[in-house]
C-alpha cells in the first residue's frame, strides 16, 4: 500500500508540476498544488511510525515536582473543565489553536512555563510579543476563574495554558498527549532581555539552534518539530521576504497575493495555504515543494537549506506518525522548561496580575 501510494504521489507531481508550467489559471494552479500535497499527506499518513527521541506520554513524574497526577486530589475535574472550554471557543473561532501555541511558546521560551506573559504591563508590551490575541489570553483567564470556582485557588495558570495548548493541538487534529502539572506562576514578568531571545522571523539556522540550545533544547528535532505548529499559524506580511519564485509562477502569485498590496505589511496571511486550520504535516510537505523565497517564512525555509535540519523537513513530510510523535515529546520537554529560579511563585487569583496579601497560594519548591 505504501509503496503503491508512493509510486503515484511522485507520478501526481510530475503531471502536476509540468500543468503548472503551461498556462493555468492563477485558481486552478493552487487546486493542482492542493491535489499534490493531500495525496503527499496520504502518504505520510500510511507510512509507518517512527520514533526519533523517545518520552512516555504515561510518564507519571518530571522534574522540579511536576506530574500528572499533580492535581488529581485537589482538583480531579480540572482537564474536563480546560477542555470542554477550549472546545467551545474553538467552535467559534479555529484560529484560537495557533494563538494559544504562541502564547505557550512566547511564555515558555524566554524564563520557563510561568504564566509571566500573562502579567498585564509587562513582557506583552515588547515586540517580539505584539500581535497576541487578546481573545486567546481572556480564555486562559476564564479557565481559571471557573477551575477556582469548582476547587478553589488549587491550579496556577501556568498549568492552564500548558493544558489549553495541548487540548488545541488535539482538537485541531493534532496528537494527544499527557503533560506534567505543577507549576507555580511568576511574580514578575520575565526580563526584557530573555524576552529578545525569543528567535524573530528571520533567524538563520545557526541563530535558531543557538537560541534553541540555550533555552534547554538542544535536540535539532525539537526545533524543526516544534517549528511545525506553523500549520496552524499565520504571520504579518512584513515577516516574510521578497518573492522570487520562477517567472509566471501562478501558484506562488496566488499564495502570496494578500501581501502584494503597498501598505499590506500588518496583514496576516496563513502560513499552510491549504489547510489552515487542520493540525497536520501539509506545512512540511509545502516546504519541500515551495523553496523559493517569499511563500515561508525565512527561519521555515532555512531549515531546508541546512543539512542539520533538512533530513528531519523532509521526514516529517514524508511521515506525519514521526512528525506528531517527536512533537508531543518536544511539547512535554517545553513545558517543563524553568528559568534560574526555578519552580517558585504562586497561584494567581486573576492571571493577569499577581495576588496582594492573603488572597492567595504562595508557594515554592526546587
Amino acid at each position: 500500500m505504501q509503496a503503491t501510494l508512493s509510486f503515484l504521489y511522485k507520478l501526481a507531481t510530475c503531471s502536476i508540476i509540468t500543468l503548472m508550467m503551461s498556462t493555468m489559471s492563477c485558481r486552478a494552479s493552487v487546486v493542482a498544488l492542493g491535489l499534490l500535497l493531500l495525496l503527499g499527506a496520504a502518504v505520510s499518513a500510511s507510512a509507518r511510525p517512527l520514533t526519533l527521541t523517545t518520552l512516555p506520554t504515561n510518564d507519571t513524574s518530571a522534574s522540579g515536582g511536576l506530574s500528572v497526577y499533580f492535581h488529581l486530589g485537589s482538583c480531579p475535574q480540572l482537564e474536563t473543565i480546560v477542555r470542554s472550554h477550549v472546545d467551545a471557543a474553538l467552535r467559534q473561532n479555529v484560529r484560537l489553536t495557533a494563538g494559544l501555541l504562541r502564547v505557550f511558546f512566547h511564555d515558555c521560551f524566554p524564563q520557563g512555563c510561568d504564566a509571566s506573559i500573562l502579567l498585564d504591563n509587562g513582557e506583552r508590551n515588547l515586540p517580539p510579543n505584539v500581535g497576541l490575541q487578546q481573545e486567546v489570553l481572556q480564555l486562559i483567564e476564564d479557565i481559571r476563574a471557573e477551575v477556582h470556582a469548582q476547587c478553589g485557588a488549587t491550579v496556577s495558570c501556568a498549568d492552564i495554558t500548558v493544558l489549553a495548548t495541548r487540548d488545541a493541538v488535539n482538537l485541531a487534529g493534532g496528537p494527544a498527549f499527557t503533560v506534567p502539572l505543577g507549576r507555580l506562576d511568576s511574580l514578575a514578568p520575565a526580563p526584557d532581555s530573555d524576552v529578545f531571545k525569543l528567535p524573530p522571523p528571520t533567524a538563520t539556522v545557526d541563530d535558531l539552534l543557538a537560541a534553541f540550545g540555550n533555552a534547554g533544547l538542544s535536540d535539532p528535532a525539537d526545533l524543526v518539530s516544534l517549528s511545525g505548529a506553523h500549520t496552524v499559524g499565520r504571520a504579518r506580511c512584513s515577516s516574510f521576504g521578497a518573492v522570487s519564485g520562477p517567472a509566471g509562477d501562478d501558484v506562488t502569485r496566488c499564495i502570496t497575493e494578500t501581501c502584494s498590496a503597498a501598505g499590506s505589511g500588518d496583514r496576516l496571511r496563513d502560513l499552510d495555504f491549504l489547510t489552515p486550520s487542520v493540525f497536520d504535516n501539509l506545512y512540511f510537505i509545502e516546504l519541500t515543494l515551495k523553496k523559493n523565497q517569499g511563500v515561508m517564512l525565512p527561519s521555515d525555509q532555512a531549515l531546508v537549506t541546512d543539512s542539520r535540519t533538512s533530513w528531519l523537513v523532509q521526514g516529517f513530510a514524508d511521515n506525519h506518525w514521526w512528525f506528531f510523535d517527536q512533537f508531543k515529546t518536544s511539547m512535554v520537554k517545553m513545558s517543563q522548561l524553568k528559568g534560574p529560579q526555578g519552580n517558585v511563585g504562586e497561584v494567581r487569583r486573576n492571571c493577569f496580575r499577581r495576588n496582594t496579601g492573603d488572597e492567595g497560594l504562595l508557594a515554592a519548591s526546587a
